[in-house]
């Protein structure tokens, strides 16, 4: 059978899971009658919660009797080390590009990567029946992009389509009647080359990605570079240095028909298949024959730029929301995510009971987080910091972000300002010809725009458009000012009274309700003043025998300032974290005793 393999790759929000459904939904993958929802192959809760990809999925069609196996990557910048092992995974690539946004910081990664693989491209214009569409104008930017990428001349004579994944159709030109996705399969058959493998040497493939099936165990997925793998074989498993880490047998192969994985016996040089039986071997590893002695040649992953502690949950508050609270089970649930993710790296740290995890952002960090206290488990963890280098003369080098920022006009001066007070420096500013928005290109450090995000959208009152990638390391840009106010502390262990927090209002915003459990040391608002404030959230009303003459005051409580996972790890100054739990995030100081926290601060005092 003829085959091809192919990925989708765009900015995030560019339409790509929308496109897969499209093309699932007339190959025939689902029955005329069968309801399905909508972006099936973002099948992970948190994905569907926050509207993006986080993790590749592999599906298959049969298309007039070729049979395409397609990839669906992530498009935000955090999960790209989920992108660079799949592309060489592949033999040809969909770019989606939105028609009104154009190529955005994650085209431009995406598609680097796909070039220097020399993979040549089919760019898809999608969204082109959108009112501020503007294909032509993106047509040009594109190809800008292919110059700018040092593209070779085969790579920039690539094939266009104009597309809307969501209504299912895709022409070659905007005035041919739009009806199906038919253009975009045939392009695929003809322009992407079949497999390039070697079917008559012996058996090999490359891992690619990892998880874990609570029947099967540990699957390894990958593209088999040459040879055949039948059930039941026993191969070797080499790692990077070409050194055997364990011989192995196969119990099970399994190949993607449409979003279901079926049993094989056999499978081919250029199939994409996930095999189980391994223990040892993990993503980058090679598994072959006996008689292959050299591993496949991995792509090297972009090193992380931003770390974390992650701590046991010492609170007076601990365990009574989750069941792992152990560090033991912190660094086995760490070192398990690792194996799959290898774009995190997990570090002991001088203490037993804390972890350092890197990553390529906040977001990445984030959806760890999210994923673990939905497990059960109990964590403290710090606030995000980048991770330095230094150069050969010594000198110090901090990660530099490209940002592309679109908002409304009457809000550039402020953005501006604001970004110029992270020390970024403005690279350009295009007005848009579409309405009064603005597109601010910055390079700005990492550690400036930490947190910023949820600033960014209150001063453009949510119309705000932020996207940042990962440039270079540059020298260090100076010193950049934290959080002004200080914060609220309580003074007492107990449940927090609405009588009292009434009263503390005047001090600043309160993060906590009424009748919520409190302790020594924990942040319950923010202070107006740049100093921290000891209060007591427990105190209730004394009550006499003697009538008042007036009526008592109403309790008038403003309600509280709620904070997502990502704004508590941002608003987290370097002496406190942030208490996760399957139910609640509390702030808190690192330090809870007050007389042990003056000490540590003798200025303070």
């Amino acid at each position: 059978m003829q085959m091809r393999n192919i990925a989708i790759i765009a900015h995030v929000d560019h339409g790509k899971t929308t496109l897969v459904d499209g093309l699932l939904k007339q190959s025939g993958t689902f029955r005329d009658n069968q309801k399905v929802d909508t972006c099936v192959m973002d099948s992970n809760d948190l994905e569907r919660e926050r509207g993006i990809t986080i993790l590749s999925k592999c599906t298959s069609v049969n298309w007039q009797g070729t049979h395409i196996n397609i990839v669906d990557t992530p498009g935000h910048a955090d999960f790209g080390g989920e992108v660079e092992r799949i592309l060489s995974m592949v033999d040809g690539v969909v770019l989606l590009v939105d028609s009104s946004e154009g190529p955005m910081p994650q085209t431009k990664f995406v598609l680097g990567k796909a070039l220097k693989l020399g993979l040549c491209p089919i760019v898809v214009i999608n969204k082109a029946d959108k009112a501020d569409a503007r294909c032509d104008e993106v047509l040009n930017e594109i190809f800008d992009l292919f110059v700018s990428l040092n593209a070779n001349d085969k790579q920039l004579d690539f094939p266009v389509l104009y597309a809307s994944g969501r209504n299912g159709w895709a022409v070659k030109e905007l005035e041919d009647e739009k009806k199906d996705l038919s253009p975009l399969f045939e392009l695929i058959l003809s322009y992407v080359p079949a497999p390039a493998c070697e079917p008559d040497k012996p058996f090999s493939m490359l891992a690619t990605t990892l998880e874990a099936d609570k029947f099967i165990g540990r699957l390894l997925t990958g593209k088999i570079q040459s040879g055949t793998l039948r059930l039941n074989d026993t191969v070797k498993v080499l790692n990077a240095e070409n050194n055997e880490i364990e011989r192995i047998r196969i119990s099970k192969i399994l190949a993607y028909r449409g979003l279901n994985r079926e049993a094989l016996t056999e499978a081919h040089a250029g199939d994409i298949i996930a095999v189980a039986g391994v223990v040892k071997g993990t993503v980058a590893d090679t598994l072959c024959a006996f008689e292959v002695n050299e591993a496949i040649k991995a792509q090297p992953i972009d090193p992380p730029t931003l770390a974390m502690t992650f701590s046991i949950n010492d609170s007076p508050l601990a365990g009574r929301e989750g069941d792992k609270v152990t560090s033991r089970m912190i660094w086995d649930r760490l070192c398990k995510e690792a194996e799959g993710n290898i774009a995190l790296k997990i570090s002991r740290t001088e203490t037993s009971d804390s972890f350092e995890v890197a990553g390529r952002g906040e977001l990445q960090l984030g959806v760890l987080i999210e994923t673990m206290r939905r497990e059960g488990f109990e964590l403290s963890i710090s606030r995000p910091r980048v991770l330095m280098k230094r150069d050969e003369n010594n000198q110090l080098l901090e990660p530099i972000e490209e940002v592309v920022v679109d908002v409304d006009e009457e809000f550039s001066g402020t953005v501006v300002e604001k970004m110029g007070q992270r020390r970024a420096e403005m690279i350009d500013m295009i007005p848009s010809q579409i309405g009064n928005k603005v597109r601010l290109i910055f390079n700005a450090p990492s550690r400036g725009l930490i947190g910023y995000h949820s600033e960014f959208l209150t001063d453009t009152r949510g119309t705000g458009v932020m996207n940042r990638i990962f440039k270079a390391y540059e020298p260090y840009k100076g010193e950049i000012d934290g959080r002004r106010n200080g914060v609220l502390i309580s003074s007492e262990t107990g449940t927090a009274i609405a009588y009292s927090l009434w009263k503390l209002q005047d001090r600043g915003p309160m993060f906590i309700d009424p009748s919520v459990p409190v302790y020594t040391g924990m942040i319950i608002g923010e202070h107006t003043k740049p100093n921290d404030l000891e209060v007591n959230p427990c105190k209730s009303k004394q009550l006499t025998n003697i009538r008042a003459a007036g009526k008592d005051d109403a309790i008038d409580l403003v309600p509280p300032r709620k904070m997502s996972l990502e704004q508590g790890l941002s608003y987290i100054q370097e002496d406190e974290l942030l208490e996760v739990t399957p139910k609640t995030l509390r702030l808190r100081k690192r330090i809870l005793d007050p007389i042990a926290r003056r000490r540590q601060k003798p200025d303070e005092m």
